[in-house]
């Protein structure tokens, strides 16, 4: 592989493994009866809306069908991918919680 070859294979990585990320969030967030998308706005009040987020979307299950998320799995994913803000608003929500 060239060095452009490589890039683009790091790259197309990084996006597959983003997706994951945000599927990750979103899941914990339907298993949480939370919107996932309000939960991103109000981390990034400023960004329009997130596309990769909406096909993520399409791809969680019912809370009774799906596997746990840990809140502490979120928080290291959202943190691995320097997520900090959408990080605290979870934190919040966690908090509500307890």
């Amino acid at each position: 592989m060239n060095q452009k070859e490589v890039e683009e294979k790091i790259i197309e990585n990084y996006r597959g493994e983003e997706k994951m990320m945000i599927l990750v969030f979103a899941q914990w967030c339907i298993n949480h009866n939370l919107n996932p998308e309000e939960l991103y706005i109000r981390a990034y009040p400023n960004q329009a809306a997130n596309s990769v987020l909406r096909e993520a979307l399409e791809l969680t299950v019912p809370k009774e069908e799906a596997g746990e998320v840990p809140d502490e799995t979120l928080l290291g994913v959202l943190s691995l991918f320097g997520n900090d803000d959408l990080a605290f608003v979870v934190t919040e929500e966690i908090k509500k919680r307890k």
